[in-house]
């Protein structure tokens, strides 16, 4: 059997991977649908350096872990994480709402009048709030659909305005955090189980690692490693692998100009006729057609 050794989590540079706008703006604002489309539904353990995210959902349910913390809940929702905190975390088809990504300096701009005992332990501690109360569960999407105006927009005094919300969407978000839900509750082996698979993953889903060798690596069978993503994820082990292939096919297909043949071999198919079946197995759309449809 392989040796357990300890993997870096990833950090995620949404700038590089997804869209460039936020590496030149210190606030960013998206669709959860969309970054849904492009990353999975399945996000694997991860983390982002120097960016506070918050992520809100309007519908659906989610499997969130927050460091060693998992939870279970379900829309309406936000869960917050500082920077250099892994997360990971699963959805429903169906789940819809907003990701506000800020870079840490400007948050403590903006909360720079917040007594320091009170804000500090808030900027370093991860929360998942459902939102019951009714008040809350409206003002929450409306600062974030109007944030989300303005950073699509192009009118007078847009960073002012963006800032603003950005403010209000924060302070909501540290109130509203005192009423963080209840943890679910899952063995620390078999969550260091999985995000050990996840790891592994991310470094060997291009080598088409069978679901016996990965059982290897980490010293666990594969009926063991089906099972413990099954309770995690509500996903076989096998789902999670096609999920990052597909993440990074999409990402090639919509950001690279390698043709289709190219990024089938980049991705350690042997046959792009094979990637092609896959990938329309997968999503519903040939390769060729995904790409024109996100061109």
């Amino acid at each position: 059997m392989g040796q357990n050794r300890r993997t870096p989590i990833p950090n995620i540079d949404i700038g590089k991977v997804y869209d460039s706008r936020y590496g030149e703006s210190d606030i960013n604002i998206e669709a959860f649908g969309k970054l849904a489309e492009f990353f999975g539904r399945n996000m694997p353990v991860h983390r982002h350096d120097r960016f506070f995210q918050l992520h809100y959902l309007a519908s659906g349910q989610i499997r969130l872990y927050l460091e060693e913390q998992q939870y279970l809940a379900r829309a309406p929702l936000f869960f917050f994480t500082p920077p250099t905190v892994p997360h990971a975390f699963i959805t429903e088809t169906d789940a819809e709402g907003f990701v506000l990504t800020v870079r840490q300096e400007l948050v403590r701009q903006l909360l720079h009048t917040l007594p320091a005992p009170q804000l500090e332990p808030w900027l370093m501690q991860p929360a998942c709030v459902e939102l019951q109360d009714e008040v809350a569960a409206q003002r929450l999407p409306l600062l974030l659909g109007l944030l989300s105006e303005e950073f699509m927009g192009e009118g007078r005094g847009r960073e002012a305005a963006m800032q603003g919300l950005t403010q209000l969407i924060l302070v909501a978000a540290l109130r509203l955090s005192q009423h963080a839900g209840p943890t679910a509750h899952f063995r620390r082996e078999d969550l260091q189980i999985f995000h050990r698979f996840n790891a592994l993953i991310e470094q060997h889903y291009r080598e088409h690692w069978s679901l016996w060798r990965y059982g290897e690596a980490m010293g666990v069978t594969e009926s063991r490693l089906n099972d413990i993503c099954r309770r995690m994820a509500d996903l076989p082990s096998k789902r999670l692998i096609h999920d990052r292939l597909l993440q990074e096919a999409r990402r090639l297909l919509i950001f690279s100009a390698s043709s289709v043949n190219e990024i089938a071999y980049h991705l350690g198919f042997k046959d792009p006729a094979y990637f092609s079946r896959f990938f329309l197995r997968e999503t519903g759309l040939k390769p060729s057609d995904y790409r024109r449809c996100n061109s």
